[in-house]
């Protein structure tokens, strides 16, 4: 006997989906989060040798790899992506529509 589940689409930000406060900054930070992760997976790291790249403990990534990472800026965050010798780019452009403009994150394929 199967339960019977509903199932929608959702924004690409379960943040603001949720209706969280600072939903736009926490998507942004698990979006740069996620991608810290795939950077150690494709290194092939531990969690220590991960932290010690980017200067903190391995409890601290452990606890960042399961999405405690409020403590964080995003400034932080994007500075530990320097630490795996990736470059950050900031873009700024006139919005393209809607009520105001937005941040997004784009994985840069070498």
């Amino acid at each position: 006997m199967t339960e019977h589940t509903d199932v929608h689409v959702s924004a690409p930000n379960i943040f603001a989906e949720l209706g969280l406060p600072d939903a736009g900054t926490h998507y942004l930070k698990a979006q740069i989060v996620a991608e810290l992760y795939r950077l150690t997976t494709a290194d092939k790291l531990t969690q220590a040798q991960a932290g010690d790249r980017m200067g903190i403990s391995q409890p601290e990534v452990s606890r960042l790899f399961k999405g405690n990472f409020r403590e964080y800026s995003v400034e932080r965050l994007m500075a530990f992506l320097t630490d795996f010798d990736q470059d950050v780019e900031i873009v700024v452009r006139p919005k393209s529509g809607g009520d105001r403009g937005h941040i997004t994150f784009k994985h840069a394929l070498a």
